[in-house]
């Protein structure tokens, strides 16, 4: 018989007490003195509500530089680290568990494609495991980008991955049940993965098995600093590029990796199809009208774009028609790596009721996230555990103010009318 979503599962010797997580998402909470009560306000909802279990958004390893948004949350000082005891302990509190999701963004940084944020740190240059691809060069020569990179030595290499090792072990002092890698989304662990990006001659480049080897060292890291804790990361299929696109990870390549992280010694993958570019393919839906069109965030777009923004709207204009919105759109990907694997699987993407997750677990995966729906409905567990389904409309209005530093809430007002009604009716009580 299938698993069901109230079901519990193990990872990594860690048991939920059911198959229902909140994916991660960027909480904009910084690292300032307001950052652990912002956290808390974001994620807290879903523990009292029966999230079985909480990844927190990625966080960034290092203390400059490599922040893919605003708003995010550096982990290097174990000072600070310690202070999200206070997370962790209300999240337990309900007996939900949360991960920390741990991340750089390499090439996909601020100071790479924030104008405002290039005048304000001019010294910034980017990590790169490589030479920017051709394609993101002449993105520089057109102004959309900007690139000063610094490509990294291979100690340089193993000092990123000892980064990745301390921040796990500030995490699990203060109290995390876990650590999830962020590897896919353009960060730098996809940078390591990618061939499109990685074009080393050390032991970091080369065939998929040397590309890997960035994976094995982070966990090896991690494993050394943090012990024996539940280790999750994602794995990217590079499916949505452009034609002109040649070196890329397919699908079957992102089985191998998913094979080579449960040999590694990790506890569970989350495979995700999308793209060698931060772009549609990792959200899908449709174009965020309401958002590009909002007057509040324009000056936003322009600090963050410069005069070319409106170039930049209508290109995701564009970018949304190709990536419409696609119910569960990993889950024919997560069926052929959980057919190859023993450890769990992990689908999010695209999932948006209760039917279509007990029609998932079993086959395709051990687990199911959603992510973008929590915008609309914080409490939402609540309401998929019953039955029910999200009412999130996919219009990403939620996601494009982020880059001027806004908060991810839904601003859809149908949306936001159902959710009062639910409300209303108790439909959040757990």
């Amino acid at each position: 018989m299938s698993p069901r979503i109230a079901d519990p599962v193990d990872i990594g010797g860690l048991t939920l007490p059911n198959r229902l997580y909140r994916a991660p998402l960027l909480e904009c909470a910084g690292d300032g003195p307001d950052a652990v009560d912002a956290l808390i306000d974001e994620l807290e909802p879903a523990a009292e509500a029966g999230a079985g279990l909480i990844f927190q958004g990625a966080t960034i390893v290092r203390g400059e530089g490599g922040c893919a948004a605003p708003g995010m949350t550096r982990v290097h000082d174990p000072s600070f680290v310690s202070r999200l005891e206070r997370l962790t302990d209300a999240i337990g509190e309900h007996g939900s568990r949360i991960f920390l999701q741990l991340e750089h963004g390499g090439l996909r940084s601020l100071e790479t494609w924030h104008a405002g944020y290039r005048r304000e740190n001019p010294d910034l240059r980017q990590l790169a495991v490589s030479k920017p691809p051709l394609l993101l060069r002449a993105a520089d020569r057109l102004g959309f980008l900007a690139y000063d990179p610094h490509v990294l030595s291979t100690d340089e290499v193993y000092e990123l991955a000892a980064d990745f090792g301390r921040s796990a072990e500030y995490a699990i002092e203060a109290g995390y049940d876990g650590i999830h890698l962020a590897g896919a989304n353009m960060g730098i662990v996809q940078q390591f993965l990618s061939p499109f990006y990685n074009r080393r001659t050390d032991e970091f480049g080369g065939g998929l098995q040397e590309r890997i080897r960035f994976l094995r060292v982070v966990h090896d890291e991690i494993r050394e600093r943090a012990g024996d804790v539940p280790l999750v990361t994602k794995v990217p299929a590079e499916t949505g590029n452009p034609r002109v696109v040649r070196r890329r990870l397919d699908a079957r390549d992102a089985v191998e990796i998913c094979r080579a992280c449960e040999s590694i010694g990790f506890d569970a993958v989350v495979p995700v199809r999308g793209s060698v570019f931060w772009d549609m393919s990792v959200v899908r839906g449709e174009h965020p009208e309401r958002a590009w069109s909002d007057e509040r965030f324009e000056p936003g777009y322009e600090a963050a774009f410069g005069p070319r923004w409106r170039a930049v709207a209508l290109a995701n204009r564009l970018h949304a028609r190709r990536f419409s919105f696609e119910p569960a759109w990993n889950a024919e990907l997560c069926q052929r790596v959980r057919e190859r694997v023993s450890i769990p699987v992990l689908c999010e993407g695209g999932i948006r009721g209760a039917d279509r997750i007990d029609s998932l677990l079993g086959g395709a995966c051990d687990a199911v996230g959603m992510g973008r729906p929590f915008y609309a409905e914080p409490r939402l567990p609540a309401r998929v555990l019953a039955g029910e389904s999200a009412v999130c409309e996919s219009c990403n209005n939620c996601t494009v103010p982020q880059v001027t530093g806004a908060d991810g809430v839904c601003r859809t007002p149908s949306v936001l009318a159902k959710r009062g009604e639910l409300a209303r009716e108790g439909a959040y009580e757990w």
